[in-house]
């Protein structure tokens, strides 16, 4: 067979076939792209970091002490879940530290409450800090820890409210007392009765606190702190 007659059949098959390579060409390289996304996908995936449901932001600087509060927490009794020990120590820091962004302390405690006195400040007694910080903790829907209201010095200037962590029907008295307001935001966790005032529990004020009867504008009727507005020399209403 001669030059030209195979270059003329070569041209005809070309012809024939043509749309079948285009064809070929075209899935080919769209089989390329799919395996590129794909494993561009995981690769995104790895390098992002994976929040988990449930999880919080607990600022690096508190991770430590996250994970030292929760083993405190499941060392209260047999009966605390790990799980959720860690779940509650991580959301307490958490909430503190978007709770100190939004409260702006400055000072001493002290120093503190007179700014929100005169309104330089609008939020940050100690019955505040407690209050903000329940709401969060109760919305975690615990089965083996307890969340409870403690103060001391009820209805004076020295007044002092804290929350008490328990094992599940542990005593008020066994528990982990979580105060923020002494250390400007900042929390500080230790037995209760290692605390160097005695603390009491107040169930009807916690139940006012959830049930959303004690928000901003009635807590102050309710506590007699230093600078605090109110001079009510009395307890928490309803007690």
């Amino acid at each position: 067979m001669g030059d030209r007659a195979f270059r003329s059949k070569w041209r005809r098959f070309a012809r024939r076939n043509s749309p079948w390579r285009r064809q070929s060409v075209h899935r080919v390289a769209g089989l390329i792209i799919i395996f590129a996304l794909w494993t561009t996908g995981f690769a995104t995936a790895g390098q992002q970091p994976q929040k988990l449901p449930g999880s919080f932001e607990v600022p690096r600087s508190d991770l430590t002490n996250a994970e030292a509060l929760a083993n405190q927490l499941t060392a209260l009794s047999p009966r605390v879940d790990r799980q959720e020990a860690t779940l509650l120590a991580d959301c307490a820091y958490a909430t503190l530290s978007q709770l100190r962004r939004q409260y702006r302390m400055f000072g001493t405690p002290i120093f503190n409450n007179f700014l929100i006195y005169h309104g330089l400040r609008k939020r940050g007694y100690c019955y505040q800090w407690t209050a903000d910080l329940l709401v969060a903790l109760d919305a975690l829907k615990l089965k083996t820890l307890e969340l409870h209201w403690g103060e001391s010095y009820a209805g004076t200037w020295r007044e002092n409210n804290c929350l008490v962590i328990t094992a599940n029907g542990q005593l008020f008295e066994r528990g982990m007392m979580l105060e923020c307001w002494r250390h400007m935001g900042h929390l500080n966790s230790h037995l209760l009765l290692s605390d160097e005032d005695r603390y009491f529990e107040n169930r009807k004020y916690a139940q006012r606190v959830l049930g959303g009867s004690a928000g901003p504008s009635a807590s102050n009727s309710n506590h007699r702190v230093a600078f605090e507005k109110s001079t009510i020399a009395k307890t928490k209403a309803g007690d």
